[in-house]
């Protein structure tokens, strides 16, 4: 039995494969490393998804993770591994060599993560040949769920916002000044609430403010990753993750400024990733 997971910073989607045939599926929380140390992982799958599958029959791994940056980042989700699953060849890889091997199996293209954070790479057909570095939600993440929150929220906090949008907001969410904040300095996870607010965006994305905020996100992420990449303007560029793939007709508007042509755009990549898997198994 093979188990494939993909995590983002807020869900984690993993697949139970006998034989190339799909047998179980589940959607756990994110297990980013920055954020969750190897007990916490231990404690998390042990809950949520050891008990309806048989450990000992599972023989391969492979888990792409956001976080798994470094040997010592993906260390400390392999070592959570090991624990749960004594019997497996274990193999942790970036979200980024997912994104890559999803996006575009063999073949060369850009490939980009637009969900609660962003990024992108240079994907060679093999492996990530280039990265140009994202710096996470507080330095960085353009384009991404975190950093569209992040403007909306000081904008909200400064009254810079449109009467209807506030009032909407208002009406949808019970936040004020001090829970925001709360939320941001001191509770768990502050990329997951800076980035919890996509839904919003997308139901009032007539109007004008929220347009343009969504819109200079994009551009962002285009000036400071997409651009970065010599000869952009000629290679394949797709997406993954929510983001992406919630306001793609926007993206793609906004990806025709800077003469790139997106390709493909998916939500998620797992089913791309267990495709990948049957082939090379």
């Amino acid at each position: 039995m093979i188990l494939i997971a993909d995590s983002g910073a807020t869900k984690s989607d993993w697949i139970l494969m006998y034989e190339d045939e799909e047998q179980m599926r589940f959607q756990l929380v994110g297990l980013n490393p920055f954020y969750v140390d190897t007990i916490e992982i231990v404690t998390i799958l042990s809950k949520e998804l050891t008990p309806y599958i048989e450990n000992k029959k599972i023989q391969q791994i492979f888990f792409y993770g956001a976080g798994c940056s470094s040997v010592f980042k993906c260390m400390t989700v392999e070592e959570a591994l090991i624990k749960l699953f004594a019997n497996a060849e274990i193999v942790v890889e970036s979200d980024l060599l997912a994104a890559g091997r999803a996006l575009f199996k063999d073949q060369e293209g850009i490939a980009c993560i637009l969900g609660t954070g962003s990024n992108s790479c240079l994907f060679d057909g093999n492996e990530i040949a280039e990265n140009i570095t994202s710096l996470g939600y507080f330095f960085g993440d353009e384009g991404s769920g975190a950093h569209m929150g992040k403007v909306f929220l000081k904008d909200y906090l400064l009254g810079k916002i449109p009467q209807e949008i506030e009032t909407a907001f208002k009406k949808s969410y019970n936040y004020n000044r001090d829970n925001i904040l709360d939320a941001i300095y001191n509770l768990p996870f502050p990329n997951r609430f800076l980035a919890s607010f996509c839904e919003f965006y997308a139901d009032h994305l007539s109007n004008k403010y929220i347009f343009d905020m969504v819109s200079s996100s994009f551009r962002e992420f285009f000036v400071n990753q997409i651009k970065q990449y010599k000869g952009y303007k000629k290679l394949p560029v797709s997406f993954v993750g929510s983001v992406a793939f919630f306001f793609e007709p926007l993206l793609r508007q906004i990806a025709a400024e800077f003469e790139v042509k997106i390709d493909k755009v998916l939500r998620s990549p797992i089913n791309a990733l267990a495709e990948y898997h049957k082939k090379e198994s």
